[in-house]
């Protein structure tokens, strides 16, 4: 019996191993809906909004390691709302298929009702985009969509219009995916060159990123042989952080501490290992650099580089090893560790003092009283301390998702990513809202575990709707609302900039409330010696929670190298908001 073009398609999402698909229903989607509907192993996961479809596939995706995640929208509009999902699945370079919907074949061009030219649209975020305009370009073109999206980690759109979704082929053949990755290494003259400038260095520091976590244990060991500290990206603290780590300083960059950015500036050499760490600003300058990344335009597009390395990170450092100088016989081929000390104890002592002030008790102190009375007058939960609490609750293999801005830098700071604990959040795209679709996505793959979603009140009430989803599929997916009445990222710019605050004010509901009303489990905090023992309920519920925890929107999170500048902004700032209320009085 023939197949239509919506059978195909659905088989062979089965036949790759998907096993949800995020969407909104309707119109030219109808077909493959309605195939989904008729399948047993690819569940249709109904989404309030396709943009939080595209995020919940490209959650998938990454959690996978580059399995391909799978949502679709509907003619016009529902093309237009996987936008961002999708951009944010291209810039976290992972494959995810949309499926798009179009008007009939025979109204293409005409100005339809909700026509949109998708491959126009989809121009820039795609690495393919195609539309099916006969059922005899099956199984070949889907074929050719998903090698794609695979093999160049991106994203993939496949229009199909209204009246050929339901159309039978008159050639049918399974579809065929046989894709091997490959393992790239640089040629031997550039690890010969990049060794010896690692043997003459005095002081090398490691800038670790996400391409480098499949080969922690050979990262280890190059670090340990270089007595180089580990300065990690955001992407990079799942991998390296936890479980012992001896190299390991945090984060840079705005997000970062004091130790990590000293690493980086007392290093004579910086060796870049699988990250395309975008800030330029956080770089220090006149060091030798080499850097290994699979893609060749990475090499030397942040700073300049010595020597680039194209190739797999695991198998270049393997090579990198080999070709470091052999220790001198009699001795234990120790470098001296002066500067790997140092930066591990500057970064011990930040952390301490980051657990002070995460202690729910610190505002009680003399210090903590002093500065309550300048920056938390109202007595707000500290957010530091709604963080930490967190990480001593949540599982140890708990997929924690953020939303941009504070939230990130709170979770950056505070939860470590220790035993198989997973991460996600926008951090190339940058993009609001993503927490709780991400964490919708990573709970439908495993309704077992553990997902946890910090999410910024501005976040969280961009795609509210969603929380629907949650309820109606009963993912038992935990909400931790940092809700400061803000958008607190924004609130700190402009402060820094020397602007007094504006626009950033949020009206907010009660969310605990707006919660049960949707039939989820809703908690509301608002003292801090109530916080750990809401935290410890609320992840104690088997389904969904949203625990709303009022935090102190004066929270500042100060830079990894504070800059003069951004103090007297800070400053300047203060006072025009004083002069300003004084006046609104």
């Amino acid at each position: 019996m023939a197949r239509t073009v919506a059978r195909v398609i659905v088989d062979a999402l089965s036949e790759l191993g998907v096993r949800q698909v995020f969407g909104v229903v309707g119109d030219a989607l109808n077909p493959l809906t309605d195939a989904i509907r008729t399948t047993d192993d690819v569940e249709w996961v109904g989404c309030r909004h396709e943009e939080a479809a595209a995020f919940a596939a490209s959650a998938q995706s990454q959690l996978g390691d580059g399995a391909l995640g799978v949502c679709m929208g509907t003619v016009g509009p529902g093309s237009v709302h996987l936008l961002n999902g999708l951009y944010d699945a291209a810039k976290s370079r992972t494959p995810v298929l949309a499926i798009a919907g179009q008007v009939p074949l025979t109204e293409l061009g005409s100005d339809y009702f909700q026509e949109v030219d998708n491959d126009a649209l989809f121009s820039d975020v795609a690495v393919f985009r195609a539309t099916i305009t006969s059922p005899d370009q099956l199984p070949q073109m889907l074929e050719t969509a998903v090698r794609t999206a695979l093999g160049r980690k991106g994203v993939a759109v496949l229009t199909v219009p209204g009246d050929v979704g339901d159309r039978e082929l008159s050639a049918d053949r399974p579809a065929r995916f046989s894709l091997s990755p490959a393992v790239t290494r640089p040629e031997e003259s550039a690890v010969r060159r990049a060794a010896e400038l690692l043997d003459r260095a005095e002081r090398v520091t490691i800038l670790a990123g996400r391409g480098a976590r499949a080969a922690r244990e050979d990262v280890l060991a190059l670090a340990d042989r270089l007595a180089a500290p580990m300065v990690l990206t955001l992407k990079a603290k799942e991998g390296f952080e936890g479980d012992g780590n001896p190299f390991q300083v945090g984060q840079t960059g705005l997000i970062g501490n004091p130790a990590a950015a000293s690493a980086l500036h007392d290093a004579d050499t910086i060796l870049m290992l699988g990250t395309d760490f975008p800030y330029r600003d956080w770089y220090p300058e006149g060091r030798t650099v080499v850097q290994v990344d699979t893609e060749a335009d990475h090499i030397g597009r942040r700073v300049p580089v010595e020597v680039g390395l194209v190739g797999d990170t695991g198998a270049t450092v393997r090579d990198l090893l080999t070709h470091l100088a052999a220790p001198p016989a009699g001795t234990d081929g120790a470098r001296d560790r002066g500067h790997l000390d140092k930066a591990r104890e500057a970064f011990t002592q930040w952390r301490s003092g980051q657990a002070r002030l995460a202690d729910p008790a610190h505002d009680k102190g003399v210090v903590g009283r002093i500065r309550s009375a300048l920056d938390n007058r109202d007595h707000d939960i500290r957010p530091e301390a709604l963080a930490a609490v967190v990480d001593r609750v949540a599982a140890d293999d708990a997929i924690f998702t953020s939303d941009t801005g504070m939230a990130t830098v709170w979770l950056s700071r505070f939860v470590e990513m220790r035993g198989g604990r997973r991460l996600l959040g926008s951090y190339n795209l940058g993009s609001m809202a993503n927490a709780m679709p991400h964490a919708l996505g990573a709970q439908c793959l495993d309704r077992q575990r553990q997902v946890v979603a910090f999410c910024g009140d501005g976040g969280l009430s961009m795609l509210l709707g969603d929380l629907m989803t949650l309820k109606t599929q009963q993912l038992p997916v935990k909400l931790v609302v940092f809700d400061n009445r803000r958008l607190g990222m924004v609130k700190l710019e402009q402060e820094q900039g020397g602007l007094p605050e504006f626009g950033t004010v949020l009206d907010n509901p009660d969310f605990a409330a707006v919660a049960t009303a949707m039939g989820i489990t809703g908690i509301r905090v608002t003292d801090p010696a109530e916080l750990e023992d809401a935290v410890r309920r609320a992840f104690a519920v088997d389904g969904p929670v949203l625990l709303d925890v009022l935090t102190n929107p004066e929270e500042i999170a100060v830079p990894a190298k504070p800059t003069v500048e951004q103090g007297w902004g800070f400053a300047v700032a203060k006072v025009k908001e004083v002069v300003r209320s004084h006046g609104d009085g």
